[in-house]
This record gives C-alpha cells, sequence and structure tokens, in this order.
C-alpha cells in the first residue's frame, strides 16, 4: 500500500511547524531548522523523497523559454545563449552554462535524514528521466561561470561532473505544467517502520516567501500501479460520470418523446418507381 507523509517548511511558518512538530534541536538563524517526523505506517522501500513548491509558475512562456538546449547537448555550442537573457553572459561577455532562468533558479534546499542515530541514506541517482540523460544533456557539457553574477538564483552545481551527471538539475530542467508541483529529489532504501522517529535535517536556502509560495517535504512509496496521482482518478470519475448523464438523458427523451420516423414514400426512388429522376 502507498504512504505518504507531508512537512511543511518555510521562514515564516517555523514557529507553526515547531509547534505541531517539536524539533529535537533549534533552528539556526542560518536557515537550518531539525523538525521530527513519526512514521505513521509501515513504509517499504524505495522511500521517495519529493519537494512539492506551490504558487511558483513554471509553466510561465518567458520562463519555459529561457534555456538553449543546443547549448545543453554540445559542448561546441556552449557560446549558444539564445533566448536565455538576462542569465546568457557574464560581465566580462563569457557564456553562462547552463544558460537561462531556468537552471538560475535551480532549488537547492538540503535534507538529512537520521534515525535510531543513524543517518540514512539518501540516493540522488537515477531520479531524472532516462531520456533526458540520454537525449538532452551531454556528456561532454560543464558548468561555465554559473551562478558567477551579482544576483544568485538558486544553487550551485559541480563544475567538475557533465550535465549528464547532475540530475537534481535535470529534474528541475523538466518544467511543471502547473502552479503545485513535485519534483524527486532522492530515495531512502530501507524500510520506515511504524513509530519509527526521523529526525530531518533541513538546510532552508530556496526563497519562496519573496512570491507567496510555500514548500513542502514529501516522502511517498508506489505500489504497481504508481505513485499517487488523485488528478487522474478524478478525471475519470467526472468524465466518466459526465457521460452516463447524458447517456441517461437521452434515453429518457427518447422515451419521454421519441423521434418519429420518416416516410420512406418521399424517397426519390418510392416516387419514381422506374428509378429516373425527373
Amino acid at each position: 500500500m502507498m504512504r505518504v507523509a507531508f512537512l511543511a517548511h518555510m521562514p515564516t511558518m517555523q514557529w507553526h511547524i515547531f509547534k505541531a512538530i517539536p524539533p529535537t534541536r533549534p533552528a539556526s538563524p542560518n536557515g537550518l531548522f531539525v523538525p521530527s517526523l513519526q512514521v505513521e505506517h509501515r513504509m517499504e522501500a524505495p522511500v521517495y523523497i519529493y519537494y512539492q513548491l506551490d504558487n511558483y509558475y513554471q509553466n510561465h512562456r518567458r520562463y519555459m523559454k529561457s534555456r538553449n538546449d543546443k547549448q545543453l547537448w554540445s559542448k561546441a555550442e556552449e557560446g549558444e545563449t539564445l533566448n536565455c537573457y538576462p542569465e546568457d553572459m557574464t560581465k566580462e561577455k563569457q557564456p553562462i552554462v547552463p544558460c537561462g532562468l531556468i537552471a538560475w533558479s535551480i532549488f537547492n534546499d538540503t535534507y538529512k535524514f537520521v534515525s535510531k542515530n543513524k543517518n540514512l541514506t539518501v540516493n540522488r541517482e537515477d531520479i531524472a528521466w532516462g531520456s533526458d540523460r540520454r537525449f538532452r544533456f551531454g556528456s561532454d557539457v560543464y558548468p561555465k561561470n554559473f551562478q558567477r553574477r551579482d544576483l544568485i538564483g538558486g544553487g550551485h552545481l559541480n563544475e567538475s561532473l557533465p550535465l549528464r551527471q547532475q540530475e537534481d538539475l535535470i529534474v528541475w530542467m523538466r518544467t511543471a505544467a502547473l502552479p503545485t508541483f513535485r519534483k524527486l529529489y532522492g530515495k531512502i532504501e530501507v524500510d520506515l517502520e511504524a513509530k519509527d522517529e526521523i529526525e530531518i535535517v533541513i538546510e532552508n536556502n530556496y526563497n519562496t516567501y519573496m512570491f507567496g509560495g510555500t514548500k513542502k517535504l514529501v516522502l511517498s512509496t508506489t505500489t504497481l500501479m504508481g505513485g499517487r496521482n488523485p488528478f487522474v482518478g478524478t478525471a475519470y470519475l467526472f468524465i466518466g460520470s459526465l457521460s452516463l448523464f447524458f447517456t441517461i438523458a437521452f434515453i429518457l427523451l427518447y422515451v419521454i418523446k421519441p423521434r418519429p420516423l420518416g416516410d420512406p414514400s418521399y424517397l426519390s426512388w418510392n416516387k419514381n418507381p422506374g428509378g429516373m429522376i425527373k
């Protein structure tokens, strides 16, 4: 059975969080705080870790276009920064790799999990779509001049790793269609037992309060049918109910007020038994 656990976190709600979930350690001034979470039901591995953002419009047209796929794929095209303004060049007119607002605003909160005084290993490999890794991000393209302008957007990238291996970036750059979305952060590959106390060390870096957004941390498991997706079930129920309504309405309309059959004598071949139309 699929299990889901939520934990909201943002600086402006910190006090309310700590009243609801008592922290094992006090919050530090640099945005590091440590709430605890009790597992209500057994969660079998792998336990997927998602971050959820609300009121964040990744589907804005100008934001979605602010990237250059040629640059992401080939080292020979690293100077290609079309559509990336204002995150296209440094002050010295050197190209930024990867360029554009999507990469510039990459999510950079970090999470660590402790249970029974042991760190839970978070596997951050194989979290991106395989097709994205193989066909959209080059193995010879490395970050260059990234986050070196005056205004820092989100996280930094490891300049010693090619973009194909930086899966947090790949996940982030698959833009969401709705203003509330989740993205995969990693996987815990051990079972979490009921009543286990998990201490979550959250480094709260990503700024959401400037645009009235919120952040949530989601722990979830999956079933053979996949992860939780209430939209699909709701859509099926709505369309099915609508189809049933119109079916019953047309049946009642036919029973109460049936459509009269046409008079076949008005057909052209019945008007002219010889088959000639005048």
